[in-house]
């Protein structure tokens, strides 16, 4: 859960620079694949600790 707000807070903040900065768009590009990793990293470990058996 740490990692996957780290990424979104990374993604937020490449994206704020991208855009403000005049010449760094490409950095908006990194921030929102950064964001859609992260959500990916997320959806695998919900989808994986959903298998675990009932005790």
């Amino acid at each position: 859960m740490v990692l996957f707000l780290f990424l979104l807070l990374v993604a937020v903040v490449l994206g704020f620079i991208g855009v403000l900065a005049e010449g760094l768009l490409y950095l908006l590009f990194i921030g929102i694949l950064v964001a859609i990793a992260a959500i990916l990293h997320m959806g695998m470990r919900v989808r994986r600790s959903g298998r675990r058996p009932v005790r």
